[in-house]
């Protein structure tokens, strides 16, 4: 096994590398160091997600630039804005004990101007999400004529991304180049067009097989109907009470809506999608970061560049219509040499989506048992019990406490006393699951009365609600502001909690728009909200709150028309 020694960086590299806690190199630094360290060798590296590959490319850009010379002379593009400072962050520990290497990110929803200027002072790297590059570009705010050195970092998430064009024309406009970088996870045709079109002989590493999973991957999936497809999802987080992961959806409203339900339930868990702000977005990934939110959930397009340590599980809640879709959900998790779990929600005639994933990524798919209510509870129980016997009591003065401790519980067994504890609580959490019903699928094929291959049917939504919501009926309400007056669900939610002073267990369903929205209250506080809001102030805006289409009570005969939009 190799050393970072043996792969020809300099003593100042290593330094950083070793202080970071790298002992050795994976293996597509390995195999694509040396070859990237002369600096005329187009480069072609296929590799998953989490294997290292910033590194790979960040180690020889920062060994080949000329640190007296302050002008762009690396270029890195990438997907995402995260994934950019992503890649920032890294190069900036590498280069820790190199005076004088200047690095900048440029991305859009971040002041353009505050780039521009940044770039004017002079730096040797640019790391660029494609849309803000062109548009410095055409602004004449960066210079690519002495560019030595382009990396495309994760190609064909650019490529699915529709930033085939922005691509081109950057390629195009780097004409001294001496070399191109290409990692991608996986090689469909159009990336294969990029090395054929640019690319002079490129020297290509593939880290596994071609399209391969990751080896540290556990892939399982479970079987249900559409109608409990929900269900299942809870049960299972409910099974696994340590995890943190993220939920792929494949629609905003999906995504959204699951994450009311999920919330509502007590569940740390927001949506990423594209109705938020840069800003939106940055504070709820930065609340995933640090594990205040337990879980994640969003669409494909909200999660590229997603690179977060320690992601336990990453769900399915259906699986994607592109099967290489799957190999970038799951390379979400098992990064860095971890292992993780990747678990798919499925119905019967998806069965042969997982045959042709497991001939596309070689590794086996685990069937498995949709848990029992019963298995759900003790799971949650001894959990419960290992973080009560590992609880850290040496912190505070509990010893004082003690005597009144010991004469409060005098006539009560040790036993009662952990009776009672777990009584406080489990006890809602029993009797949710004391009735579970099996949501396994038994018999397949599937019947005719399950035909409906709508993961999120409407019968499905109206389960749901009948499980979160009260049965007093509700009232549907509209007020006059959305998205557009700075608002996100949670953030609204608050907003018209503090002002009407309700609790949230009265809310039902929100359905947020741009320019107004529509709220769902218990039928008796419907016109205690109506008047704290209505006819107020809001930035100026006079709130206009009523009942929307005339109001309407929850009944069974309402679930039988079908979900309310």
């Amino acid at each position: 096994m190799h050393t970072f020694q043996d792969l020809g960086l300099s003593p100042l590299i290593i330094k950083s590398v070793s202080e970071l806690g790298f002992e050795t190199p994976t293996p597509i630094q390995e195999k694509a160091i040396p070859v990237l360290l002369s600096g005329t060798t187009d480069f072609v590296g296929l590799a998953q997600t989490g294997t290292g590959k910033t590194a790979a490319f960040g180690l020889p850009l920062l060994q080949l630039i000329e640190v007296e010379q302050r002008f762009p002379q690396a270029l890195i593009v990438c997907p995402t804005r995260e994934l950019c400072l992503q890649i920032t962050n890294d190069i900036k520990h590498y280069k820790k004990h190199i005076a004088g290497v200047a690095i900048e990110p440029v991305y859009g929803g971040a002041s353009i101007t505050m780039q521009m200027r940044n770039l004017k002072k002079g730096v040797q790297i640019v790391v660029a999400t494609p849309g803000r590059l062109i548009d410095l570009i055409e602004r004449k705010a960066i210079d690519l004529e002495k560019v030595k050195y382009v990396v495309l970092d994760e190609a064909d998430e650019m490529l699915n991304m529709g930033f085939r064009d922005d691509i081109d024309f950057v390629l195009q406009n780097t004409i001294n180049r001496e070399s191109i970088w290409l990692f991608s996870a996986t090689m469909p045709p159009e990336v294969r067009a990029i090395a054929k079109n640019y690319m002079t002989t490129p020297k290509e590493v593939t880290v596994g097989k071609k399209n391969s999973g990751n080896v540290n991957i556990n892939h399982r999936y479970y079987i249900t109907s559409a109608l409990h497809r929900y269900e299942t999802l809870k049960r299972l987080i409910d099974f696994n009470p340590g995890m943190y992961g993220i939920i792929f959806t494949r629609t905003k409203a999906d995504a959204q809506e699951i994450s009311e339900l999920l919330s509502k339930s007590g569940y740390d868990i927001e949506a990423l999608h594209g109705d938020l702000t840069q800003q939106q977005r940055d504070k709820v990934m930065g609340r995933f970061r640090n594990k205040t939110l337990q879980l994640l959930i969003a669409t494909d397009v909200a999660a590229r560049g997603i690179d977060v340590d320690g992601i336990t599980h990453v769900i399915n809640y259906e699986l994607p219509d592109d099967m290489e879709v799957y190999t970038h959900r799951s390379g979400r998790t098992a990064r860095a040499g971890k292992t993780g779990i990747c678990v798919s929600i499925c119905h019967s005639r998806e069965l042969y989506k997982i045959k042709q994933l497991e001939k596309m990524i070689n590794a086996p798919f685990q069937r498995m048992e949709i848990p029992n209510g019963q298995e759900v509870v003790r799971k949650q129980f001894f959990h419960f019990m290992d973080k009560l016997a590992s609880a850290d009591i040496s912190q505070g003065n509990y010893e004082a406490f003690l005597p009144d401790l010991m004469r409060k519980f005098e006539n009560i067994s040790k036993e009662e006393v952990l009776q009672r504890i777990a009584a406080l609580e489990f006890d809602q959490f029993v009797r949710y699951y004391e009735n579970a019903e099996d949501l396994n699928i038994k018999n397949e094929p599937r019947s005719k009365g399950d035909s409906n291959n709508k993961s999120y049917s409407n019968n499905a939504r109206n389960s749901h609600r009948q499980s979160y919501h009260n049965d007093n009926g509700y009232t549907r309400l509209f007020i006059n502001l959305g998205t557009k007056d700075g608002f996100y669900k949670a953030s609204f939610l608050q907003f018209i909690l503090d002002e009407s002073n309700l609790r949230k267990d009265v809310l039902g369903k929100i359905d947020m728009r741009e320019m107004n929205t529509w709220v769902e209250v218990d039928s008796k506080d419907a016109g205690k909200m109506i008047k704290s809001l209505d006819g107020k102030k809001y930035n100026k805006r006079v709130i206009r709150m009523n009942e929307a289409d005339g109001g309407y009570k929850k009944s069974s005969t309402s679930n039988k028309r079908g979900a309310r939009n």
